[in-house]
Parts: C-alpha cells; sequence; structure tokens
C-alpha cells in the first residue's frame, strides 16, 4: 500500500463523500417522493431522475474535463452540489414534490463527476498498480454505505420539516470533499491519438462480445436498481418496519455491492469471466427466493446482500469482458454508449419500481425480473459453450 500515491487515497476519501449523496438518495428518495407525490405510482421518480441526470451529465462533465482538467472540475462540482443541496431543502420546505424531482436530477451532475474518480485514480499509477488502486478508490465506496444512510436517519427531525436536516448534513459532505480534494494534483494523461481505422458503433455493436457484455452489465444495473428502489417502500412504507431497520438493510446491500471486488481479480482467475457471470445470475434467483418467501427483516436483509453480491459479479464481469469489443481509438465512444445504456435502463427500472411495488405488490416485483434473469442465463451458456 505505500507503493499508492497520495493522490489515490484523497481521491477514495472524495469518492467516499460524493458516493454518500448516491446512496442518500436511493435510500431516502423513494420515501421522500411517497410523502410529496400526487399518487404512489410516482414515487421512485426522484431516484430515477437522479439516473437521467447521471446518464445525460456523462458526455459534458468529460468534455469539461478535457478543457479544464479533473481537479477544477472536481471542486466546482462540490460547490454545485452544496446549491443544489439547498433547492432540495427549499423543495422539502414548501413540499413540492416536482421541484425536489428537478433536484435529484440535477444531482446527476455530481454522480456523473464521481464516476470518473477510479479513471483518475489509475492515471496516477504505473499500469501494474492499476487494480491496486482501484481497489483503493473502492474502499470508499464501502465508507458511503454506512456514511450516507446514517445522515439521513439521524438528521431528519432535525427541523421542522422532515429530512431539512439530513440534507443539511448531507452539505457537511461536499465541505469536506471540497478540502480534501483540494490537495489533489492531477496527473495529465498521454492524449490518444485519433485513428482513421476506429470502427463505426453499426459494427462495434453486432459483435457478440458486445452484446453479451452489455447484456450482463445492464440486466445486472437493472435488477439490482429495480428491486433496490423497490425495497425501502415495500419494507418502511407498505410493511411497517423502522426506518432504522430498512437503513441497515440498505447498508448492507451496498456493503454487498463494493466488498467483493477487492476480491474479484481472484474470482476471474478461479472462475473465469462467463462462469463468474453466470454464478451472479444464479445468485440473484436465490435473492428472489429468499425476498419472496416472506416480508420479515430477515428476508429483506438476506435477499438484499445477496441482490448486491449478484450486481457485482454481473457488473463487473460484463465491464470487464467489454474491452474485448474496442480498439483503443474507439474505446471513449463505447464506454460512453455501454454508460448511456446502463443508466438509461437503470433509470426505468427505478421509475417503474415505485408503481408496481404499490399497484401490485412485493411479490409481483419480485417475479417480473426473473424472465430478465433467464434470458441473460442462455446467453452466458451459449457464450460459454461456443465463445470462450
Amino acid at each position: 500500500m505505500r507503493l499508492i500515491p497520495r493522490n489515490v487515497w484523497l481521491l477514495s476519501v472524495g469518492l467516499a463523500l460524493f458516493m454518500s449523496l448516491s446512496v442518500f438518495i436511493i435510500f431516502l428518495g423513494g420515501i421522500i417522493g411517497q410523502s410529496l407525490a400526487p399518487s404512489d405510482g410516482l414515487s421512485t421518480l426522484p431516484v430515477a431522475l437522479l439516473v437521467v441526470g447521471t446518464a445525460s451529465s456523462i458526455i459534458p462533465i468529460n468534455h469539461i474535463m478535457s478543457i479544464i482538467g479533473r481537479r477544477r472540475t472536481f471542486l466546482g462540482v462540490c460547490i454545485y452540489t452544496l446549491a443544489i443541496i439547498s433547492l432540495a431543502i427549499i423543495a422539502l420546505t414548501i413540499q413540492s414534490f416536482y421541484l425536489f424531482c428537478a433536484a435529484t436530477f440535477l444531482f446527476g451532475i455530481t454522480t456523473a463527476t464521481m464516476n470518473q474518480f477510479k479513471f483518475a485514480a489509475i492515471e496516477c499509477v504505473d499500469k501494474k498498480l492499476s487494480a491496486t488502486a482501484t481497489s483503493a478508490v473502492l474502499i470508499g465506496g464501502l465508507v458511503s454505505a454506512f456514511l450516507g444512510p446514517e445522515l439521513a436517519t439521524t438528521g431528519r427531525h432535525l427541523f421542522a420539516t422532515d429530512f431539512v436536516g439530513s440534507f443539511v448534513l448531507l452539505s457537511s459532505c461536499f465541505v469536506i470533499a471540497f478540502g480534501v480534494l483540494w490537495f489533489y494534483r492531477q496527473t495529465e494523461p498521454a492524449t490518444e491519438q485519433q485513428n482513421s481505422s476506429a470502427r463505426p458503433l453499426s459494427i462495434i455493436t453486432k459483435q457478440p462480445v458486445f452484446i453479451v457484455a452489455i447484456s450482463s452489465a445492464a440486466i445486472g444495473y437493472v435488477v439490482m436498481s429495480y428491486l433496490m428502489t423497490a425495497t425501502p417502500m415495500s419494507m418502511h412504507v407498505i410493511d411497517g418496519h423502522s426506518l432504522e431497520q430498512t437503513k441497515f438493510v440498505i447498508q448492507s446491500h451496498v456493503i454487498a455491492m463494493f466488498l467483493p471486488s477487492l476480491f474479484t481479480p481472484f474470482i476471474v482467475r478461479w472462475l473465469g469471466l462467463t462462469k463468474m457471470m453466470l454464478t451472479g445470475v444464479l445468485i440473484y434467483f436465490v435473492c428472489i427466493v429468499f425476498a419472496y418467501s416472506g416480508h420479515a427483516l430477515n428476508n429483506y436483509w438476506i435477499a438484499l446482500i445477496l441482490l448486491g453480491l449478484g450486481w457485482n459479479f454481473l457488473f463487473i464481469g460484463g465491464t470487464s469482458l467489454l474491452p474485448r469489443a474496442y480498439t483503443e481509438p474507439e474505446k471513449f465512444k463505447v464506454q460512453s454508449l455501454n454508460d448511456l445504456l446502463i443508466f438509461a435502463a437503470q433509470a426505468i427500472a427505478s421509475l417503474s419500481a415505485g408503481w408496481f411495488v404499490f399497484n401490485y405488490g412485493w411479490e409481483f416485483v419480485l417475479l417480473s425480473v426473473t424472465p430478465l434473469l433467464f434470458v441473460q442465463m442462455l446467453v452466458l451458456v451459449w457464450w460459454l459453450k461456443f465463445k470462450e
């Protein structure tokens, strides 16, 4: 660990603080939405709009970074996020659902910026240490699993309006992040040369390896986001579990999403990418069985841990497989398309989760993802048999 430069540790702390916002909104967005929305079916619109805002901001944020650099972008987004937190506080104070939705959409710029932390860390080290740098940054994701929900519950009753205090506490994360990232010093990566031999996306996207990689990452994200977004409403709003219990389940889920990443390289060497992704699909099926078998706290807790683990295997597997579909000059446009497809699918899943759980119930939500899982299992079995 001594070989990891200070920049990487600064980015790890920055990631923990930035990602706390994402976990915070995922935890509270549906609950606040349910209390403000004109109908229960719109409860998860704030969470869905966070994802839509993220997808919309990927290309603009990358463009801004290419002009003013990562450090200035990181610092500027800290200030920007404080302004949007103020907008969210105003929305809660005046009980405006649509203003709150606007705030969560605008938080998308923050989360799109957060997605660049891992790339910034890799730029700070030699290629042989890139996996170590990525693991170091992922420690921040584990911290955010605790920090985001703790801020949400601790601040709930600090002011007359519920959860205004939660957002006030959240703002402290970005004040601290600004101070931490002030000491970050950008390492300029080598500028990629344009290559006239780069293939058009119409050709790249027809490759079987591209289809398998995208379907694994996208289905992994859709199922995870769909069930995770529905969980706080099913647990807290419908089943009456306490906010503390709901927080515990979401925290455990986020830990299960990120903790395996520290060991994923060993799992890949042991099983191979395709078998690891197949294992992820099987874990998802076990998750559904546990969740379907009852509404007790342990059912939710075990199911959400399995949901996080299954996501890790599918998403990391698909993301690791994707580079086989493109050459160096093609990577930015393929990666951008990958992110846009995943976040668009996640947005649909997040929005529909609220409507389905309130109109058809938790069991229907669980069963509705099984066709996707069967399709993905068939795709991976085919890929394992004929391609890997």
